[in-house]
């Protein structure tokens, strides 16, 4: 019987582990895609500003603030 006890301790611990390996990898994925849509933004911003650099506007980076 206690071995029995043992192999229902150890199911019941494995079911725990593959349940919180699935929640972290939808967590995962859902970062990825967050990640991604993030890299995507940065990458046009970017080619946005070197285009106005490059069309002679002011480096927006070299300003100070506007409040000094």
């Amino acid at each position: 019987m206690d071995q029995d006890n043992r192999i229902v301790a150890l199911e019941e611990q494995l079911a725990h582990l593959l349940k919180a390996y699935d929640d972290m990898s939808g967590i995962v994925a859902s970062h990825e895609k967050k990640i991604e849509k993030l890299e995507r933004t940065v990458r046009l911003l970017a080619e946005r500003e070197a285009e106005r650099q490059a069309e002679g506007a002011e480096v927006i980076a070299d300003r100070p603030p506007p409040h000094w």
